[in-house]
């Protein structure tokens, strides 16, 4: 089977096979590299790798890939051949990182919570790497993508935390040591924090919703102030049943503070209410393209 499509150029296998070496060298200098002689299991796969390791010392790279092709045969058909066939790569590049280049660095030695603090922030920046392009890693990753395709209003984040307790919990059994849980939930969360925040933070916003009578005025100050356009949705006032025009306005979270200055210079009676927005898209922002597709 080729990986090459029409959309699938060789430029783009390029900037994959980069982003995969990067990932893979972040990902298991993490896992090799700090947690195991700290005496935990991290995430995933890798996790449950580490600990066959442990007990058998079967090299973790070879036992990943032999974990993950059930795992496969059960995500093919939920997840598309051509996510699989570009995860395949993924895993195999990282298969072989795992255990014929990290081993030869420098192994950490020191205090385990360090350990599994710097695990939790290697994992998540190598696997943030992979997943925004369109790839995983493989094994709880293909499950992870699977179930975030069925429940998309779940990140991804809190998906491979819940599956990464299931590994942890077995790694505490085997390790037969309670530090083994928390260090695991440490590493598990940190990487938890720095995949949401790299894949959905990077786009964060503010969202403004500004009542006044003035909304044409604001809505022409706001623009000038900011360069962001703004739209007028139609309410009513519950008490007074007045028709009104309510300015929305997605902006960043500097350009709230001169926001707040002309509505303030123009309608000091207004009403104006400021959220936080995960990710924008359109003119002005990201394109609206969903990189996390898996078709």
């Amino acid at each position: 089977m080729s990986l090459a499509k029409k959309d699938y150029s060789l430029k783009e296998l390029g900037v994959d096979l980069v982003c995969d070496a990067l990932g893979a060298l972040l990902f298991n200098l993490g896992i090799y590299n700090f947690a195991i002689n700290a005496e935990f299991a991290p995430v995933g796969v890798s996790g449950i790798a580490l600990i066959i390791r442990h007990l058998f010392g079967l090299p973790m790279g070879i036992t990943s890939i032999l974990l993950n092709i059930p795992i496969l045969l059960v995500s093919y058909k939920l997840l598309g051949r051509r996510f699989l066939l570009r995860s395949m790569k993924s895993m195999v590049i990282f298969a072989i990182v795992l255990d014929y280049v990290v081993p030869f660095m420098p192994v950490y030695n020191g205090n385990p919570m360090y350990a599994s603090i710097c695990t939790g922030l290697l994992s998540g920046m190598g696997l943030t790497i992979v997943y925004v392009r369109n790839c995983s890693t493989g094994g709880t990753d293909f499950l992870v993508m699977a179930i975030k395709r069925i429940f998309p209003h779940f990140t991804i984040g809190q998906i491979s935390l819940v599956i990464d307790a299931v590994v942890i919990g077995a790694g505490a059994f085997v390790f037969r040591n309670l530090d083994a849980v928390i260090l695991g939930m440490i590493s598990s969360i940190v990487t938890t924090m720095v995949i949401d925040k790299i894949m959905y933070g990077l786009g964060a916003g503010k969202l403004v919703f500004i009542v006044t009578m003035k909304e044409a005025e604001v809505a022409a100050a706001i623009e000038e102030a900011t360069g962001r356009g703004c739209t007028f949705l139609y309410g009513q006032g519950a008490f007074s049943l007045d028709e009104k025009r309510v300015i929305f306005c997605a902006c960043s979270n500097s350009q709230v503070v001169p926001i707040r200055k002309v509505l303030h210079e123009i309608d000091k009676d207004a009403f104006m209410v400021i959220t936080d927005s995960n990710e924008v898209f359109g003119e002005g922002f990201k394109p609206i393209t969903d990189s996390l597709s898996i078709k």
